[in-house]
């Protein structure tokens, strides 16, 4: 079986890393596997092709800024990658994220509706159904129901300054990804599945595949977090991300910390240097992270991770936290939610801060072995062998 991946990177970030992971596991059982990408490096054990580079993304992210059509430039670089596909000759055409500024999505749909091998799309957020953004729940718009319209969400990501083409933006991806009947659509959260039961995807197979993480990498460690931070015997609080913004809580960190007493320490992991400067007393902030290990110190160390985003698909972060002995207290956000139990965690609802200090306040999160416990059910194995057993499907189907 020969499998070909698109997505915007690989090897990094959470959806690179996933592809990249998968390809493994596909090489692993005896099959073949290419990536096609548009930023960054890739993993030197990965078979690979990159689409473009810096000043191709940088002109594609200009004209989206310009004109909000993101998606319909790169018209080179997509029939380069459209060529490397057809020299690869894969028997699947697998997709991730094909936004970021690197390819033509009308292009690659009209390739695959002629190449007519079995598409699978693996949707880490909702760009593809809505006229505009990738993520709407912080602005609470449904119009993605119907048709997308009057955009409040345009300096979300992929972020534009002309709101005038948002209408034919849905209606341009509606007729170029409805155009491939071959396609079925993984989700790794069924809050996602469930968005789109009310998209213009309602009608294609739908599939829940729970992102997974390597449990070897996540678990209990010894650490001398609480020592590097000196703060004592005080309770460690957690958060991680890739990106600091409001969406991701960074606000409502901030605010939490002036409700809280001395007995609590926050420390924020992936903040920008100037964030990091602008913190109040009682907030550290972690530029980065050294590896996985050292990120699990981290997630050892605390005493709770708190989650207090705004919009997330199915963050992966709460099953690193899990696996690593600590409870999650995270917002009723997306799929966020799907991966606690009253064992291992709390769920409250959005921006609810009084109930998150009542929480940390009250709450025994001696928890450990529940948390461990929990975590292996997204072990990352599982969830590529899903993968596989899915391409053995549909390559059944075709014959």
């Amino acid at each position: 079986m020969k499998v070909y991946q698109i997505n915007v990177v690989c090897g990094n970030g959470s959806t690179g890393r996933i592809a990249a992971d998968l390809s493994r596991a596909i090489h692993k059982n005896g099959g073949k596997c290419r990536i096609g990408y548009g930023r960054g490096d890739s993993p030197e054990d990965i078979d690979s092709f990159k689409v473009g580079n810096k000043v191709d993304l940088y002109l594609h992210a200009l004209l989206t800024r310009i004109t909000d059509r993101h998606g319909l430039y790169s018209r080179r670089n997509t029939q380069k990658l459209i060529t490397d596909i057809c020299d690869f000759g894969p028997d699947i055409i697998h997709l991730h994220n094909i936004h970021g500024y690197f390819l033509n999505y009308e292009m690659l749909f009209r390739f695959l509706y002629e190449y007519g091998k079995p598409v699978v799309w693996t949707m880490h957020d909702c760009w593809a159904f809505t006229g505009h953004c990738a993520h709407y729940e912080s602005v609470g718009c449904n119009q993605w129901k119907r048709s997308c319209a009057h955009c409040s969400n345009l300096k979300a990501y992929p972020s534009s300054w002309n709101g005038r083409h948002v209408q034919e933006n849905f209606f341009r991806k509606k007729k170029s990804f409805c155009s491939v009947n071959n396609l079925t659509i993984v989700t790794p959260s069924a809050w996602l599945h469930q968005q789109l039961c009310e998209s213009f995807f309602c009608n294609y197979p739908r599939i829940i595949f729970h992102n997974g993480i390597d449990m070897k990498q996540f678990k209990p460690c010894p650490n001398d977090i609480k020592r590097q931070l000196k703060i004592g015997e005080r309770k460690l609080i957690l958060g991680v991300a890739g990106k600091w913004t409001r969406n991701k809580g960074l606000n409502d960190f901030i605010t939490l910390r002036n409700m809280l007493n001395n007995e609590y320490i926050i420390c924020l992991v992936g903040v920008s240097k100037k964030q990091s400067k602008e913190l109040p007393p009682g907030i550290v902030g972690i530029l980065n992270v050294k590896n996985t290990y050292e990120l699990s110190e981290y997630y050892t160390a605390a005493d709770v991770f708190l989650n207090l985003t705004y919009e997330d698909t199915f963050p992966t972060t709460n099953i690193e936290a899990l696996a690593c002995g600590t409870p999650v207290l995270t917002y009723q956000t997306g799929g966020s939610a799907e991966s606690i139990t009253p064992e291992c965690g709390v769920v409250v609802n959005k921006g609810d801060l009084q109930t998150v200090v009542h929480l940390l306040y009250s709450t025994d999160w001696n928890s450990k072995s529940a948390c461990r416990e929990r975590a292996k059910i997204f072990q990352k194995e599982d969830c590529y062998r899903n993968y596989i057993c899915l391409y053995q499907e549909l390559e059944r189907e075709r014959y």
